[in-house]
């Protein structure tokens, strides 16, 4: 199983796209904790693998992390990262 944020250079078959949302609380008056996107991310990437699997695929090519701060009202707020790809078969080229 393999990830990628770009193209794949060799045969492959498309057979979907996978995302995944994850989301940490932090209270607002809380010094900005922005560092800590980068362990939402490293959640996110076992579980899209594990979404791609599922779909009977080799891999994901494509992949992206949107980040993003969301505030609701004025108590906690949500630190959010979406992982999304595409999931790939590889095709035998012997074929």
């Amino acid at each position: 199983m393999f990830m990628t944020t770009g193209d794949l250079q060799r045969s492959h078959m498309i057979k979907g796209v996978v995302s995944v949302t994850k989301h940490l609380m932090f209270e607002s008056d809380g010094v900005d904790q922005f560092e800590r996107f980068d362990d939402l991310i490293e959640q996110v990437k076992p579980l899209l693998l594990q979404k791609a699997e599922d779909q009977g695929g080799d891999g994901l090519i494509y992949v992206n992390f949107n980040t993003e701060v969301a505030q609701m009202s004025v108590a906690p707020r949500f630190l959010i990262v979406t992982g999304y790809g595409t999931v790939v078969k590889l095709v035998d080229e012997s074929v």
